[in-house]
């Protein structure tokens, strides 16, 4: 464990879903469409941490299903590990249920894995192995 990556924030519209955040003087850093988790994604920069703002690509997708059912809101706390396998390994045999059973592409070509709410306290969690070399806010 590598320490909190970033929040996930489920909004229906990325620029809607920015401008409280934008009144508090947080940044967008880049925008970036993930094709196979349904969303498209803003980064915002906090100083101290990165807020991810989920948008879904459609009503089918989980960030769809989440904002069809709850409204918008918090999504997800992700942690950022040195491997995600190995980290992912690790919180299934301390007896945490996992939605991935193997990692799955993520944004900016790092490599993710969610465990589910149920088994954390009722808490999305992601792993998030970022890609070799990458900086990330």
């Amino acid at each position: 464990m590598l320490g909190i990556d970033h929040v996930g924030i489920a909004v229906p519209d990325l620029d809607a879903g920015q401008a409280p955040y934008a009144a508090l003087g947080v940044r967008s850093v880049e925008d970036e469409e993930v094709p196979d988790q349904g969303v498209r994604v803003r980064l915002l920069d906090t100083g101290a941490g990165t807020i991810e703002l989920l948008a879904p690509l459609a009503a089918d997708t989980p960030v769809g299903r989440f904002l069809a059912s709850r409204g918008p809101g918090l999504h997800h706390l992700a942690f950022r590990v040195a491997d995600v396998r190995h980290a992912l390994e690790a919180a299934v045999s301390s007896g945490l249920r996992p939605i991935d059973v193997v990692p799955r592409p993520g944004r900016a070509g790092s490599r993710v894995a969610f465990l589910h709410p149920r088994s954390v306290g009722g808490v999305l969690i992601e792993l998030v192995e970022p890609a070799s070399g990458a900086v990330r806010p």
